[in-house]
Order: C-alpha cells, then structure tokens, then sequence
C-alpha cells in the first residue's frame, strides 16, 4: 500500500498531467487551423489522424531511443499491457472524433467524462461493494459542473451517432484507466510499457491517415511551416511524452476512481487556457483565433469540478466507510 506522502504526491501529479491534457485542446485547434491555410481541401479527418500518429509515433520513438537497452528485456505482460493502453487509448481517440462530427461539442465534452460514474459503477459490481459517500457526492458534483461547464442543453441532448461514439470513447477511457491499477501489471516497468502503448497508438493511424491523405506528399506539406512545426513540439513533448508517461508511472499509487475525479478537472483548465492562450497562438502563426471570456459558467462549472476534488482529497465523510 502506497503511503501517505506517495499518495499525495502522484495526485499532485496526475494534476500537473492532466494540465498539460488541457493544453492540447488551445494548441490542436490552432494547428488545425494552421493546417487549413496550408492544405484548405484536406478533410479533418486527414488532419486528425496524422497529428494523432506524428504525436504518439515521435513520443514512441524517443522513448525507444532514450531506453533502447532496458527494451531488449520487454516482457510479455509488458507487451501486453502497452497494447492493451493504446487499444483502449487510441479507440477512444478515434470514437470521440468521429462522434464529434455528429453532436455538438458542449454535449461530447459533458460525455466524455462519463468515465467518472462508468469506473465506481465497474469497482462496485467488481467488489460488489457500494462506492463510499465521499466518492458518490464527489462524483454528482463533477457531473453537474460538467454540464453547467459545457453548456449542455438536455432538451437536444439525444442518443444518435455522435452521442453513442462518445459514450463508447468514454467506456474505452474508462478501460485505459483500470488497466493501470491492474494487480497483475503491478511489476511493470513505466517506461517500457508506455513504449510500446505510443508506438502501437501510431501504427493504429496509419490505415486511417493512408485512406484520407490527399496525396503522397500530405503527410510532409501539412506540416510545412514553423508554427505547425512548433505546435507538433508542443503536443509530442509536453501533452504526449511526458504527461503520460507519468500518469503511467503514478496513477498506480490511488485508486481509479480517484484517477477518473483528477481528470475531471481537464475540461476547467482547458476553458483557463482558452481565455489568454488563443491570442498567443493567432500572433505566432498569422490564424483568427480568438480567446474565450471568463463567464459565470467558468466560475460556477469550474467551483463544482474542483470542489469534487478537494471533497475527494479530504478526510471529510472517510468515516462513512467501512
């Protein structure tokens, strides 16, 4: 069992990852804007896969190079737990997308988090145990900030395409977490397994990025400028290389449901970014993206969301549970 001050210091952790997760969504949208001046006849669909596969197969890569020695002695749970992550993983990547073409974005942001009620629903029925009182309140108050957060609308809310691909992302999400408190995985070296997860995420894209790209050339000209260049850096190193890799290493230190709550908070950091990094952004790389504005939607999605966290990291109601 993990002591106090290494619990405290994976959440602290996971925080900082799931910081650098937001960061992607300011940083994707301006070089999928960036990618449009360059290739304006190119589908979204092109663009997505290929970032996808650049982002986890230069992640991979370095990896290998950095641990090229400890790779030779991979073991076979190892193997298997790297291409479980990037099945769960990468699934989820491609659902969500592809849904999100099919339902508004304020809909799919509020069930992509539906992995904070699917994993204590999967940890009951598991233990056949009921989640706790903290971990029930914790939970309610991060699906209700969500929805304030996203602006969700219930009366379009409806169960079509969109909606149905991003309930299946977030059951895949919810399979990607478990997966690193597996007992039987607990011998595993991070940086090994997080090796093969990257590598395999990327080679997962190549079919879908050789049945869009435009032509044979796409794959270099979408990238054929020094902020899509810089963009790429950005996702490959900070919101790739190290802020999984450290979630591989930590998140084994609390429990997956706790995991899922931290995570929460991803889509408050995301609206923070937005309200100055855009800007930044459309000077660097001559784009019209402009910044969001502080609402009260911010404040009270985002109180809701942190609020869950602090109740969740405090030892308030720890005595209801035997």
């Amino acid at each position: 069992m993990p002591g106090v001050n290494q619990r405290r210091k994976a959440v602290h952790i996971l925080v900082f990852c799931t910081a650098l997760w937001a960061l992607s969504f300011p940083v994707m949208k301006a070089l999928a804007q960036t990618q449009q001046n360059l290739m304006p006849h190119a589908g979204s669909w092109f663009f997505t896969s290929l970032g996808v596969m650049y982002r986890f197969g230069f992640a991979g890569i370095i990896l290998a190079v950095i641990y090229l020695r400890q790779l030779k002695s991979t073991s076979r749970l190892e193997m298997e737990q790297g291409i479980v992550l990037a099945v769960f993983g990468g699934g989820g990547i491609l659902f969500q997308m592809d849904g999100l073409s099919y339902t508004d974005a304020s809909i799919s942001a509020f069930l992509t988090q539906g992995y904070c009620l699917f994993i204590p629903l999967w940890v009951a029925v598991v233990s056949r145990r009921w989640p706790s009182l903290k971990i029930v309140l914790s939970t309610l108050l991060v699906v209700i900030g969500v929805a304030v957060l996203a602006r969700l609308d219930f009366h379009s809310l409806k169960l079509g395409r969109g909606e149905l691909e991003t309930l299946i992302a977030s059951l895949l999400f919810t399979g990607q977490i478990l997966c690193l408190e597996q007992p039987r995985y607990a011998a595993n070296r991070p940086e090994i397994f997080s090796t093969v997860m990257f590598l395999v995420m990327a080679l997962l894209c190549v079919p879908l990025v050789c049945a869009t790209a435009p032509g044979a050339t796409a794959c270099l000209y979408a990238y054929a400028s020094l902020p899509a260049c810089g963009f790429l850096v950005i996702l490959v190193v900070f919101c790739t290389l190290i802020s999984y890799t450290m979630m591989n290493r930590w998140q084994k230190f609390i429990t997956a449901t706790e995991a899922g709550l931290i995570y929460s908070i991803e889509p408050v950091i995301a609206s923070l970014l937005a309200l100055f990094l855009p800007v930044i952004f459309s000077w660097w790389a001559g784009i019209h993206y402009a910044n969001e504005e502080l609402t009260t939607r911010l404040f009270i999605g985002g109180g809701l969301i942190t609020g869950a966290n602090m109740l969740l990291q405090s030892k308030w109601l720890e005595a209801k549970r035997d």
